[in-house]
């Protein structure tokens, strides 16, 4: 029997649906509609209200933006208070980080500690659950890996449906502990499966901490400095939280909104958190440096820096989109703390290594970017590095491979989302619900004889 797709013609069906959901972007602004929930200057639309986060890159006034440098703010903490501190007293902050997320308030030194063992001694996955989930259907993408198998993990929990916000707590936390664990043996599987490698599976160490466990699982001899563990708590503290308005959060709001349950919640920000204009993005950074590389001679040369990086923006080279990936942000304007603070980090650690050159090479394209997009584009828009200019050269000189790059963003997102998740069940009772506004005319329907 023939298939469907046999006995007609695609394409034309398809240049039809094209032609029947294209929206004149016209009427977007005769309806005053704000795409993507963003006003007309890219400032988002105010969709709720939360105590968790506060991303601050600008300020209105008089109705006009007004750049700013950028704050990212936890639980009423800067994020450089957080990171300069934990460097200061010379240990470990992600763990410290996830239980201010969490429960809204600073640990004591016996309640971190009895936090940090309780999030190590949870690591373990269920039985069989690497064999059945994730070595019988191994996946070249590691990110859809997370999501099947946060998904997976409702099969294996029988209070799975039970409702209360320390139900809430306990689910948020294992998969916390968790994911790490799930991501590097996703990553062994499809090293051995796509790319013909060895699998190495370590035995988890519950002495270590969440960004020693990483290091740990994914290097053959489970070597690792402490500069370098310091390196991975520090991105992981970054990139912790970034508010609701994000899409993987807001995505994760969206569900919980429903009434569904955690592991559903969940792996649906995962899936968000996938796309290259989301947590991708430091994808798309590392293959611009890549390509900078190849076609700039001298990378010291600004000149030679500039005009290659008018060509991008003219889109005559690169990935041809015009874009300079990591410039600019939907918030921040004059600085992303992020940046900021992983910049400083990563040149430090960066220091008399082969890598430093591309670091510099990085810097040049920060501080040049804005000046070039003027001359081509003729835009007086302030932008800024953002945390995807340095995050993927910081995993590389971990070595770290491409393919992690954004399921550690999860790991790190993970204590976000759970945060959000519970304060939209805490004090939400609506699900969330947008209108869109129809303009597809009426039809008169046509007898199936007739057509």
């Amino acid at each position: 029997m023939p298939s469907f797709f046999s006995s007609i013609n695609i394409t034309d069906l398809c240049r039809e649906l094209t032609e029947n959901s294209s929206i004149e972007p016209q009427l977007y602004e005769k309806y005053r509609v704000n795409r993507g929930l963003r006003r007309s200057d890219g400032t988002g639309v105010v969709a709720g209200i939360t105590k968790i986060c506060n991303v601050h890159g600008y300020i209105l006034n008089e109705g006009e933006v007004e750049p700013i440098p950028g704050k990212l703010i936890y639980r009423g903490y800067s994020i450089t208070d957080l990171v300069e501190n934990v460097e200061k007293e010379d240990r470990f902050g992600f763990e410290e980080t996830v239980f201010l997320l969490l429960f809204g308030r600073l640990p004591s030194q016996k309640e971190l500690r009895s936090f940090n063992t309780f999030i190590s001694l949870q690591r373990d996955l269920p039985a069989n659950f690497v064999e059945d989930m994730i070595l019988k259907a191994p996946s070249k993408n590691i990110m859809n890996k997370l999501a099947r198998s946060v998904l997976a993990l409702y099969s294996y929990d029988e209070d799975c449906e039970v409702k209360g916000i320390e139900k809430e707590m306990t689910t948020a936390i294992n998969l916390i502990a968790k994911l790490p664990v799930i991501m590097a043996s996703a990553y062994q599987v499809k090293k051995r499966v796509y790319d013909n490698k060895s699998m190495i599976m370590h035995p988890i160490d519950y002495d270590e901490n969440t960004a020693q466990c990483i290091l740990s699982l994914l290097r053959p001899d489970r070597k690792y400095s402490r500069a370098e563990a310091q390196m991975l708590d520090c991105l992981l503290m970054l990139q912790a939280e970034h508010g609701g308005g994000n899409n993987s959060t807001f995505t994760c709001r969206v569900l919980t909104s429903s009434g569904t349950d955690p592991y559903s919640a969940y792996s649906s920000a995962i899936c968000s958190l996938k796309g290259h204009r989301h947590g991708g993005a430091n994808h798309q950074v590392i293959k611009m440096l890549d390509n900078c590389k190849a076609n700039i001679k001298n990378w010291e040369d600004e000149g030679e820096v500039a005009d290659y990086l008018g060509k991008i923006i003219r889109k005559e080279a690169n990935d041809g989109s015009g874009l300079i990936y990591g410039m600019g942000h939907a918030v921040y304007t004059i600085s992303d703390p992020r940046a900021v603070i992983l910049k400083k980090k990563a040149f430090e650690l960066a220091a008399g290594k082969e890598i430093e050159a591309e670091f510099r090479l990085l810097d040049t394209i920060e501080r040049l970017t804005p000046e070039v997009f003027r001359q081509v584009k003729g835009s007086e828009k302030t932008m800024c590095a953002n945390v995807d200019m340095y995050s993927g050269l910081v995993y590389r000189m971990l070595g770290i491979s491409d393919d992690l790059f954004t399921p550690l963003f999860a790991v790190a997102r993970m204590s976000g989302w759970a945060a959000h998740r519970m304060e939209e069940i805490l004090t939400s009772s609506r699900i969330i619900r947008p209108a869109y506004k129809a303009v597809a005319k009426e039809r008169e329907y046509i007898p199936l004889s007739e057509r």
